[in-house]
């Protein structure tokens, strides 16, 4: 894996940097397609079968799943090679962001509000039900500081994301961006958005595609609660040449009027709230969209795949993703019409991915859930 440096802000990497973090994404590829594969077949051939014949269910519950899959000695073997390739992920990175934090620091600064803006807001508490955890097994999580004008999150994030996604998101990292914009012009070709919000937008990675995806013009905002991840998103953002206006909030308390956007995105945000999180944040999502507004949340969720499901309860126990597992049963049309939208302006379907397949060892495929709502 090459640096892939397109913008300024960039962190790095020297030659041995380089070399342990393309091994932990070489690792990280094969525990996620050939290992993982042979964990599937255990799976489809000998565990569902079981529980099928067991509880009479053909969707097994989650708990019942994870419980069956723990004996397995494949799945074993996967799970602590899948754990430790993400410890390492940060292990790998963190050093790397350290060595070069003052520079970075520095360098953000320079580029602060010479495009767009950024607005934090040191009264704004991260909330309990993401405070009490290291997401992802990142190391202090997203928010943690360690200096003044930090940017070290954002800027392992942006490498770490990388090693993450092993290719399959882009050189930008910005393909479920793009995804719900192709989406959203297919489904609702007539809206036309001058003013847009994304909500949990961490360093604006799927942020940036709105500055160009409708035409010239558009106003673009981007939210989330932690703030050395917007320093670095903001100044990423002016390094690329984005105008976004940046702002420290909290999604279930929005600091906009009503009716005030035209469309409001999320990526990737449904699985990182709690289960009444997500309710409220649907209802101010309702609440700041003007009347013919679209909302449009993509995420990585697969309800109706036993061995996705399966998987997503083991990121939720073993790779501190608390609500990977349980938003999986979520009735997502129930949650828009409690939030205020009418059944019959609600989309709930999957997508494929707008990043065309390479062919290379890289490939991941990627399979995506839209929620969409008019107002």
């Amino acid at each position: 894996m090459r640096n892939n440096s397109t913008h300024e802000m960039f962190p790095e990497a020297t030659h041995d940097e380089q070399s342990l973090q393309n091994y932990i994404k070489s690792l990280r590829v094969f525990a996620t397609r050939g290992f993982h594969g042979g964990n599937k077949a255990v799976f489809e051939a000998k565990v569902a079968p079981a529980l099928r014949r067991k509880t009479g269910a053909k969707m097994p519950s989650r708990k019942a799943m994870r419980e069956a899959m723990d004996k397995e000695e494949h799945n074993q073997w996967w799970s602590a090679v899948m754990r430790n390739t993400q410890e390492m992920l940060y292990d790998s990175v963190g050093p790397s962001i350290e060595r070069q934090l003052p520079a970075l620091v520095k360098k953000a600064k320079t580029l602060r509000n010479k495009r767009g803006s950024l607005k934090l807001d040191s009264k704004i508490k991260v909330p309990p039900y993401l405070a009490a955890v290291d997401m992802h097994c990142k190391p202090g999580s997203y928010q943690q500081e360690l200096g003044d004008d930090d940017v070290f999150p954002g800027a392992e994030f942006d490498r770490t994301f990388r090693l993450f996604s092993m290719g399959g998101l882009g050189p930008n990292l910005d393909d479920q961006g793009w995804t719900a914009i192709k989406w959203i012009k297919k489904k609702f070709p007539k809206l036309k958005p001058k003013r847009i919000l994304d909500l949990g937008c961490t360093v604006g990675h799927s942020t940036l595609p709105y500055c160009d995806g409708f035409g010239a013009g558009v106003e673009v905002h981007a939210i989330d609660v932690a703030a050395p991840c917007l320093r670095y998103g903001h100044a990423r953002a002016v390094a690329m040449g984005k105008d976004v206006h940046f702002r420290q909030a909290d999604a279930e308390h929005l600091p906009f009027p009503d009716e005030h956007f035209d469309l409001v995105v999320s990526h990737a945000l449904m699985h990182e709230t709690s289960k009444k999180a997500i309710r409220q944040i649907y209802k101010e999502a309702y609440r700041v969209l003007r009347p013919g507004g679209v909302l449009t949340f993509l995420d990585g969720i697969t309800p109706n795949n036993p061995y996705e499901k399966f998987y997503a309860e083991w990121m939720a126990h073993y790779n501190n993703e608390p609500y990977l597992g349980t938003v999986q049963d979520e009735d997502f049309k129930a949650i828009c019409a409690q939030a205020g939208f009418k059944p019959s302006k609600v989309i709930v379907e999957q997508t494929a991915p707008n990043l065309k397949p390479r062919a290379t060892d890289e490939k991941i495929v990627f399979q995506y859930i839209i929620v969409a709502a008019q107002k």
